[in-house]
């Protein structure tokens, strides 16, 4: 018996083995490979010309775990605008009153909002202090629980890191990016992710020398979830665009994700012109989008804040939704926002938008979040009909003519978002 457990133990060594050189083997021979025109849609607005391989390596290569540290001088420089101070109001609500305290250390020159450098010990373990000021706290969902515990817990471990993302190809390239990808995944989604490095999410120069760069933004799993870390570390090196911190993947830690994307890219990217923020479930016509940006003024480009605009919502009270907010927490509107599906702002707004973040308390939705920030500096969102993170018309999902004349539509799988991209630039298509 003992013989036969030990020759079980081999094959499935051996077969595992197999498994991963394989993966190897495709991985390299699918996308390492410089492409040539054949790989790339036969289209006349699509010109991609994809970074060579040997600079996404160079790109790949990680540091040792690193905390980012708060530039405390951003946040002396802050101001919040008197439209934002009608909006939100002065009330009972602990979020409320977490803010205006803030804004009334703002206004007497004192260091507004002061967050726990040390990740280790950032989370507020006086649940007497919690009960205190929502005083049905001990009947909030677990998951709300722990976000509230977290809510000064803001300077992340980097796990894995591509530092030289912006700069790879040039010293100078980091100029000349004209848009950063920054889309939200977790660890599991090696499909979504691979299905966008072919399609809409692939780094390149596009028409008119429009430099694209990509990133995966994602925290690391929970106890309870697969270890996959030595698969994710060889995805970040093969392909040189994963980025993870040490927080544990959760809805509602989406917020801090969103946070730690824009420290780090003013770290790394200080120079991009636009940055995207959207799920690996999405579908985005790149050129469509690419055109429209090229297209903006001057002025228009310097204070961007576009996408599928929400504006009139309040909090949802259903302990059942996931979206729930209870009245003790927060009581009152929410500002206008767009759709956390996808968005663009502009790289001009990324370092105000960071630093009035540290007088705005974290907020359990990210994109209620980002649109509060923006309302604090005085950059209302625009709404683009090309947009729709609450997806289209269900006829219409199939119809490629529909998808051509629109920037971006929310919810597709890894197998529609390829059939989309072949579809919409096929020289057979005719709209």
């Amino acid at each position: 018996m003992s013989h036969i457990r030990t020759f079980s133990a081999m094959v499935l060594l051996v077969s595992l083995f197999l498994i991963f050189f394989y993966s190897t083997l495709h991985l390299e021979t699918t996308y390492s490979h410089k492409a040539t025109p054949e790989d790339l849609p036969e289209h006349p607005s699509l010109q991609v010309q994809v970074l060579d391989s040997d600079v996404i390596t160079q790109s790949s290569k990680q540091e040792s775990v690193t905390v980012p540290q708060p530039d405390v001088d951003v946040v002396e420089n802050v101001t919040v605008s008197e439209d934002f101070r009608r909006t939100i109001p002065q009330n009972r609500g602990y979020w409320n009153r977490l803010l205006y305290s803030a804004l009334t250390n703002l206004d007497k020159g004192e260091n507004p909002f002061r967050h726990h450098s040390n990740w280790s010990h950032c989370k507020e373990t006086n649940q007497e202090l919690l009960r205190t000021n929502m005083h049905d706290f001990n009947s909030y969902p677990d998951l709300f629980q722990d976000f509230v515990e977290g809510m000064d817990c803001r300077n992340s471990p980097v796990v894995l890191n591509q530092p030289r993302k912006c700069i790879a190809g040039g010293r100078e390239a980091g100029n000349q990016t004209l848009l950063l990808f920054g889309i939200k995944s977790i660890p599991g989604h090696f499909e979504q992710r691979q299905a966008l490095r072919e399609t809409w999410g692939r780094e390149g120069i596009y028409q008119n020398g429009q430099r694209v760069r990509t990133v995966f933004l994602m925290g690391s799993p929970k106890e309870d979830d697969p270890d996959l870390s030595i698969l994710l570390s060889f995805e970040a090196r093969h392909f040189g665009d994963i980025l993870q911190w040490d927080f544990h993947e959760s809805f509602l830690n989406l917020t801090l994700k969103m946070n730690v994307f824009l420290q780090w890219t003013l770290q790394h990217c200080p120079h991009v012109t636009f940055v995207f923020s959207g799920d690996d479930d999405v579908f985005v016509n790149t050129p469509l989008l690419l055109s429209y940006l090229q297209s903006l003024d001057s002025s228009k480009a310097s204070k961007l804040y576009v996408g599928d605009v929400i504006s009139t919502a309040s909090p949802l009270r259903d302990p059942k939704s996931k979206y729930f907010i209870p009245l003790s927490f927060y009581d009152g509107p929410y500002p206008a926002y767009a759709g956390g599906g996808g968005f663009v702002i502009s790289g001009a707004l990324l370092k105000p938008l960071y630093s009035v973040s540290h007088i705005i308390p974290f907020y359990p939705i990210d994109d209620v979040y980002t649109g509060t920030c923006f309302k604090a500096i005085g950059v209302s969102p625009e709404a683009h009909r090309g947009f729709h993170t609450f997806d289209i018309k269900k006829e219409d999902r199939e119809y490629l003519c529909a998808h051509k004349e629109l920037i971006l539509t929310h919810q597709r799988s890894p197998q529609q978002i390829k059939k989309l991209w072949r579809g919409i630039h096929s020289p057979l298509l005719t709209c």
